[in-house]
This record gives structure tokens, C-alpha cells and sequence, in this order.
């Protein structure tokens, strides 16, 4: 009787494997793939490749034809200071945008992680602006921070002075008032990661140390931030190599300015082109691109490796 049972039962079995053989060939061919794979070349990988080809030649507005010239736009550029310093802005505007965003993306998750009705209706608040258009919401920082703007007539009003603080006219503190924006706008993803990170904490864990008289500081610092290594590894990188190809935020609030304390690469390559330079710019970026590309392999790792250890 057992040996009976037990042919039936690889009878079964092998019908089953047959069926799910002939279900993922009928269900999954490889050609549902085509489309999504169309789009990724025309959009992706041919401009990308032609990025690297036009970068050597002399294509311009002002020419008839494209002819090779080396390294000449490289060392052109290079040797102008003019992108060293666009590439500087930009680090510098990358790392104010990823401390900020993550500190306050922290900040109200930890704020926010009790599950009520108040909570949840906040946290769809501080969303909204992630849904928001870039450019709208540069452009209504820009009508908010001018001398004669909202923010200065509301400081006005509490003090009882006339306030007309150039919030965007500062050599020096510009670049920050604009990395607050543009962490203003996503700090409400990296809330969502974090509460996700948060609610990943095992109970048990956080009763343990409460037990032991661990205060809420020490729990936070020793225990909970170490267990959320994964969303700090997201949101870091996300950050940091997005706010690296930032445009839309500081184009409606500054357009580079003042004296090009603002100027982030892809605006110096958005003016280039603009003015005809087209291999200038596209030299311009693929810099950027191996730029973000030698940052986020050691970023990640870096990263990676400190979850890993914690």
C-alpha cells in the first residue's frame, strides 16, 4: 500500500512540474520584454553612448560638420577653472541636501511613529511635497525669499521692524537656503523609510532595554539607529547622487546666481548648450556622469559594509 502511495505521489509531483514547465512558457515568454527593453535603449543606452562619442569632437551650433579633437574639450575645460568650480558647488550642494534631508526625514519619523489618526494625516502632509513639481515648488521658495516676500513680511510683522533679508542674494549662505528647499521638498520620502526602518525593531528588543533602565536617548542612539543601517544606507544615497544631478530647484530659485555661488554642474550645462556648445556641454556631462558613478561605488560600499558590521 505504501509503495502504491508513494508512485502516485511522484506521478503527482511530476505532473505538477510539468504543468508549471508549460504555465511559465506560455505565461512568461521573453518577448513581454521587448517594449520596456526598446525603451531602455533609445532613452538610455544610445544617448549614453553617444554622450562618450560627442565629448571628443567639435560639435557645435557654429559648424557644419563634427570632427574629432581628442581630449580638447577636457583640457579646455579643465583648464578654464569654470567646471572645477560648478563640480565643487555641486559636492557641496550634494552633502548639504543629504545631511539635512536625512536629519529631518529622521527627525519627524521619530516624531511620527505612533500609528494615530493625528500622525497619519501629518505624515500625508509632510508627503505632498514629494508629489509636488520640483520647479513649482522652487518657484514659490523663490516668490517666499525675496527682500519684499511673504517670509520677510511675516518676520516683520512678529518683530515690529521692516525685515528685507536677501534670503537668495548671499554669496556664502545662498547654496544652504537652497539645499533647505530641496531637502524641504523629499524629506518627507526619507520620513517614510525611516518609519519603515522603525517599525522593522523587534518590541522585545526596546522592552529589554526599558527593563534594564535604558533611557529613550540611549535606546535611540544604542539600539535603534544601529538597527536601521538599511534606510540610512537608501536615503544617504539617494540624497547625496540625486541632489548630484539636481537642476529643477536651483534654477527656479537662483538660476546659478548670485555670482555663481549656485551654479550646479547640470546649470552650467543647461547654459552651454544654450549657447550653441553642444560637445562643451556634453563633455560637461559626462563628467558629471563619471563624477556620480566614482562616488556612488565607494558610497554604497562604505555603506554596505557598515550594515554589515552593525
Amino acid at each position: 500500500m505504501t509503495a502504491v502511495m508513494s508512485r502516485q505521489d511522484v506521478v503527482r509531483v511530476e505532473d505538477i512540474r510539468k504543468a508549471k514547465r508549460r504555465g511559465g512558457k506560455n505565461d512568461h515568454p521573453l518577448w513581454f520584454l521587448i517594449p520596456a527593453l526598446a525603451v531602455l535603449v533609445v532613452f538610455f543606452f544610445i544617448p549614453t553612448l553617444f554622450n562618450f562619442i560627442y565629448a571628443f569632437t567639435n560639435w557645435s551650433s557654429f559648424k557644419s560638420s563634427i570632427g574629432f579633437v581628442g581630449v580638447d574639450n577636457f583640457v579646455t575645460l579643465f583648464n578654464s577653472g569654470t567646471l572645477l568650480n560648478a563640480l565643487r558647488v555641486t559636492l557641496i550642494y550634494a552633502v548639504l541636501v543629504a545631511v539635512f534631508q536625512n536629519l529631518f526625514g529622521l527627525i519627524l519619523a521619530l516624531l511620527l511613529e505612533r500609528d494615530t489618526r493625528v500622525n497619519r494625516a501629518v505624515r500625508v502632509a509632510f508627503f505632498i511635497p514629494v508629489i509636488m513639481s520640483a520647479l513649482a515648488v522652487g518657484y514659490i521658495f523663490q516668490a517666499l525669499l525675496k527682500p519684499e516676500g511673504a517670509l520677510n513680511g511675516i518676520l516683520g510683522f512678529i518683530t515690529g521692524t521692516d525685515v528685507t533679508i536677501p534670503w537668495l542674494g548671499d554669496t556664502t549662505w545662498t547654496i544652504v537656503v537652497v539645499a533647505l528647499v530641496h531637502s524641504w521638498k523629499w524629506m518627507g520620502l526619507s520620513m517614510l523609510i525611516y518609519l519603515a526602518g522603525l517599525k522593522t525593531i523587534n518590541d522585545d528588543v526596546l522592552e529589554a532595554a526599558r527593563l534594564d533602565g535604558a533611557s529613550w536617548w540611549t535606546t535611540l542612539r544604542e539600539i535603534r539607529f544601529p538597527l536601521l543601517a538599511p534606510a540610512v544606507t537608501f536615503n544617504v544615497a539617494t540624497a547625496l547622487l540625486g541632489s548630484m544631478n539636481g537642476f529643477d530647484v536651483v534654477q527656479a530659485t537662483t538660476e546659478g546666481g548670485p555670482g555663481g555661488s549656485t551654479e550646479l554642474l547640470n546649470i552650467f550645462i543647461f547654459r552651454t548648450f544654450g549657447q550653441g556648445l553642444f560637445a562643451q556641454a556634453t563633455t560637461m556631462s559626462l563628467v558629471l556622469f563619471l563624477a556620480v558613478a566614482v562616488l556612488a561605488f565607494p558610497l554604497i560600499k562604505m555603506l554596505r559594509k557598515r550594515e554589515d558590521v552593525l
